[in-house]
C-alpha cells in the first residue's frame, strides 16, 4: 500500500510501499477513502525534520541532555549509534481519517465489514491507503456524511472539547479568536450549541468565509471596539482562542474582551505568557485544553477499549467524535467550504510544501484522496530489490518485531554474525518492518507473524515483539519446526512458561534460545573464566540504576510487559546463574514503598543456589540516570571482581589488581554468534533449557516473596 512518511533525519517526506497492516485484537482493518492534513501538527514535525542536526538540537534541549547524560553513561559512540538509529526511524504522518471497515481483529462487537466510519489517533489515522484502528477511536458513520466531510471529524473533536471545557450556557456571548480551520469548525459548534458568536482573525479572507457560513466575524484592529458594541460593554463571557502562533497577542486579547470571571480556553498553539493585571483583576479562568477529550493519551481507553461510565464522564473523545459527525450529519456543520486542496495520495508531498510555504498559496482544508480499488490481498509482504545474501548461510532468519530495539541494538549486532540470511521481518503495522527491511537488507517485510513463521525459506525466527506476545509466538513458530531467539522475558506467568516446556519436551523442535546476551560480554566471559578455577561458592552483588519508567509505561503492565522485575531484572538473575552455572533455588525480595510513583521497581532481591552460593539483585528506579547503570561485584575464594557497566572488569587476588577496559560491550554479537554456531554444529542451545527456565521461574518468584514477605522455595 501507499504510505506518506517523514524522516526525522534527513527531513524528507516520502511516498513508501509499506505492508498493508494487521489488525490485532481490538482493531479494525479500514480502507482509507479520505485523510485531512493537519496544518498545525503536521507542519510543525515538517519544520522540526528539515531543521540541520544542530537545529534540532537547539529546539529540542531536553533531548540533548539525555543524550549527554546516556554518552557519560556508556561512551560517545554507542550513544551516538542510538541517537542516529532514533532520528532514523520514519514517522507516519496524519491523525484523521475515513473508510471502510475491510476486517475486524477480535472482540469487535458493534462493527462489521463493510461499515463506513472515521478513524482518530496519531499512529493509527495515518495517511496510507490502509488503517488499523482501535474500536474507540472509530466512529460510524451516517450515510449522507460523505468521506471527504469525516476526514474532519478529529479535528471537529479538538474543537468541541475546547468548547466544552468553556461550560457555555445558552444566550451567552463567545468569541473565537483565529479563524483557521480550527477556528472556523468552533464557531460553527458555538453556534449551533445557542450561543451569540464573534470570529476574529486577520485575513480577510477567513473573515469573508465566515461571513459566507453566516456567522458574524471581524479583523483584530475591529475586536475591541466590535467587542464593545456585540457584548453591550459586557464582554465575552468566554474567548475560545483557535489561533496558531507564537505571539502571546491572542491571550492579551482574550483578557481584554473578556468580561468580569470570564473563561479563556486556548486551543491552539499560541504563546502563553498571561498579562497578570487583567486577568488578576477580572479574576479570569484560562485552561489549556488537551485535545480531542477524556481518554485520550490513556492507553486503557485508547488501545485497550476500556470505556469510562456515562454517568461519570459524559463527553469521551469517543461520544465527541459521534457528536461531530451527528453535527455533520444534521447539516450544522459545514466543512465542504474549508477545503481548499485536495491530493492523490501519491501526490501527498505536495500537500506539505502548501503547508510549510514552499508553495506560495493560501490554504484552509487540505484533504488527501485515496484510490477506490477493490480489497484484495493474498501476501502483506512488500519486497525489495535483491541484496546480497550468503547462499550457504546457515542461518534463513524471519523477524518478527520491528521497534527501536531491534533497528538500533540486535539488527546491527547480527549483520555483524556470519552465517546469517536476512529474509523477512514482520511487525503488525508494516511501517517499521519496512523500514528496517530496507535498511538492514531483508528479501521482504510484511505486517503477517505468520508469513514469517510458515515461510519454508526461513529455518530461524527472532522474537522482538512486546513481551505478552513471546510464549504464543515460541510455541508457534518450535511447532513449525523454526530454531528461536526470543527476546527476555521468555514468558511473563507460569502458565506461558508451562506451555514452552511442554514443547521443548518434543523431539522435533528447533533450538530455543532466550536473548539473555549479557553473559556474553567479553568481560562476562573473562570474569567467568577467573570463578570458575577457584571452585568456591559465590558472593555476588548486582546493582541496576534502571531509572524512572512511569506507572502507565507498557512494561509496567503486569499483563503486558510482566512489570520491570519480570520483565527486565530477569537479565541479571541470568547473569549471576551463568557465573555460578545454574539457577537459583529460592529468593527473598523486599522493595522501598512505591509511594504512588513507583511499580514495585525499588526492589532488593536476595536468590540462594545449590552450591550455596548467594547473588543479591538492587534493581533501583528512584536514582539519577546520569550515573552508569550496571555494577557487579563479586567475592569468592580469596578473590574480588568488580565490573562496571560492561566497560571495565578489576580482578584483585593475592593483593594484585589487574583491569581490562574497552569500549562498552554487553554480547549482542557474541550471543548470536554461538546461536549460530550451535545451529550449525546440531549442538545445545548456547543457554541450557534448565536455566533459561529456572532463570524465568525465579523473577515469578521473586514478585511473590515480595507480595507475600516470604521466602520462596522453587
Amino acid at each position: 500500500m501507499k504510505q506518506l512518511l517523514q524522516n526525522i533525519k534527513t527531513g524528507k517526506a516520502a511516498i513508501e510501499d509499506v505492508p498493508i497492516p494487521t489488525p490485532r485484537e481490538g482493531q479494525a482493518l479500514v480502507k482509507v477513502s479520505a485523510s485531512l492534513v493537519s496544518a498545525g501538527t503536521e507542519r510543525m514535525v515538517v519544520e522540526f525534520a528539515e531543521k540541520s542536526l544542530i537545529g534540532k538540537a537547539r529546539s529540542r534541549p531536553d533531548l540533548v541532555k539525555q543524550v549527554f547524560d546516556k554518552a557519560r553513561r556508556e561512551g560517545f559512540l554507542n550513544t551516538a549509534q542510538a541517537a542516529f538509529n532514533r532520528l532514523d526511524q520514519p514517522m507516519a504522518l496524519g491523525y484523521s481519517s475515513s473508510g471502510t471497515i475491510i476486517a475486524l481483529g477480535k472482540n469487535m462487537q458493534g462493527f462489521k465489514v463493510g461499515q463506513r466510519v472515521t478513524c482518530a489517533g496519531g499512529g493509527y489515522a495515518v495517511h496510507a491507503e490502509y488503517n488499523v484502528v482501535p474500536k474507540k477511536l472509530l466512529t460510524p458513520l451516517a450515510k449522507n456524511v460523505d468521506f471527504e466531510s469525516a476526514a474532519f471529524t478529529t479535528l471537529g473533536a479538538i474543537a468541541l472539547h475546547g468548547f466544552r471545557l468553556a461550560e457555555p450556557q445558552l444566550g451567552e456571548n463567545v468569541a473565537v479568536i483565529g479563524l483557521g480551520l480550527l477556528g472556523l469548525l468552533t464557531i460553527q459548534i458555538a453556534s449551533a450549541a445557542g450561543c451569540n458568536v464573534l470570529g476574529i482573525d486577520l485575513d480577510p479572507k477567513r473573515i469573508t468565509l465566515a461571513s459566507s457560513l453566516g456567522l458574524q466575524s471581524v479583523s483584530r484592529q475591529q475586536a475591541e471596539s466590535t467587542s464593545q458594541l456585540f457584548t453591550a460593554n459586557r464582554g465575552f463571557d468566554v474567548v475560545l482562542i483557535c489561533a496558531d502562533t507564537s505571539s502571546n497577542d491572542p491571550v492579551e486579547l482574550a483578557g481584554l474582551i473578556a468580561r468580569d470571571r470570564a473563561r479563556v480556553v486556548a486551543t491552539g498553539a499560541v504563546g502563553l505568557t498571561l498579562p497578570r493585571k487583567i486577568y488578576y483583576e477580572k479574576e479570569i479562568s484560562f485552561i489549556n485544553s488537551r485535545s480531542y477529550g477524556p481518554g485520550r493519551y490513556d492507553s486503557n481507553y485508547e488501545e485497550n477499549g476500556q470505556d469510562y461510565p456515562i454517568g461519570y464522564v459524559r463527553w469521551t473523545e469517543g461520544r465527541n467524535f459521534q457528536a461531530v459527525v451527528d453535527l455533520m450529519e444534521s447539516g450544522k456543520l459545514k466543512v465542504k467550504p474549508l477545503v481548499s486542496h485536495r491530493f492523490p495520495i501519491e501526490k501527498a508531498t505536495q500537500a506539505y510544501e502548501v503547508i510549510t510555504g514552499k508553495k506560495k498559496e493560501s490554504f484552509l482544508g487540505v484533504v488527501l484522496t485515496y484510490p477506490d480499488s477493490e480489497w484484495k490481498v493474498e501476501s502483506r509482504a512488500v519486497h525489495f530489490p535483491l541484496s546480497k545474501h550468503p547462499k550457504t548461510a546457515t542461518v534463513k532468519l524471519g523477524v518478527l518485531g520491528a521497534g527501536l530495539f531491534a533497528n538500533s541494538v540486535l539488527l546491527p549486532a547480527i549483520k555483524k554474525v556470519d552465517g546469517i540470511q536476512l529474509v523477512g521481518i514482520a511487525s503488525s503495522g508494516g511501517l517499521h518492518a519496512q523500514h528496517a527491511g530496507k535498511k538492514f537488507g531483508f528479501k521482504y517485510a510484511t505486517s503477517s507473524d505468520d508469513e514469517i513463521i510458515n515461510d519454508p525459506n526461513i529455518n530461524t525466527v527472532a522474537i522482538l515483539t512486546r513481551h505478552d506476545s513471546h510464549s504464543d509466538l515460541v510455541v508457534k513458530a518450535l511447532k513449525a519446526g523454526k530454531h528461536v531467539f526470543v527476546e527476555k522475558p521468555l514468558a511473563i506467568n507460569s502458565e506461558q512458561l508451562s506451555v514452552i516446556s511442554k514443547q521443548l519436551k518434543k523431539a522435533d523442535n528447533g533450538l530455543l534460545m532466550t536473548g539473555f546476551n549479557r553473559r556474553f560480554s567479553p568481560l562476562a566471559e573473562s570474569l567467568k573464566s577467573q570463578v570458575s578455577n577457584l571452585k568456591s561458592p559465590l558472593h555476588v552483588h548486582y546493582r541496576i540504576n534502571a531509572g524512572y519508567l512511569p506507572p502507565e509505561h507498557w512494561t509496567q503492565d503486569t499483563a503486558i510487559g510482566g512489570g520491570r522485575i519480570i520483565g527486565e531484572a530477569c537479565h541479571f538473575v541470568d547473569f549471576i546463574t551463568f557465573l555460578v552455572g545454574a539457577p537459583p533455588v529460592s529468593v527473598t525480595a523486599h522493595a522501598l514503598p512505591d509511594g504512588g510513583k513507583y511499580s514495585e521497581d525499588n526492589v532488593s532481591m536476595t536468590f540462594t543456589f545449590p552450591d550455596g552460593s548467594i547473588g543479591v539483585v538492587d534493581y533501583l528506579a528512584n536514582g539519577d540516570k546520569s550515573f552508569p547503570k550496571e555494577r557487579v561485584e563479586v567475592f569468592c575464594g580469596g578473590m574480588i571482581a568488580v565490573m562496571d557497566d560492561f566497560i571495565s572488569l578489576q580482578i584483585t587476588k593475592d593483593g594484585k589488581m589487574k583491569e581490562e577496559r574497552g569500549a562498552q560491550d554487553k554480547g549482542w554479537v557474541n550471543e548470536w554468534k554461538a546461536f549460530v554456531k550451535s545451529i550449525r554444529e546440531g549442538g545445545e542451545s548456547p543457554i541450557p533449557y534448565k536455566q533459561l527456565i529456572g532463570v524465568t521461574k525465579s523473577t515469578f518468584a521473586a514478585v511473590e516473596s515480595l507480595r507475600t514477605m516470604q521466602n520462596i522455595k522453587f
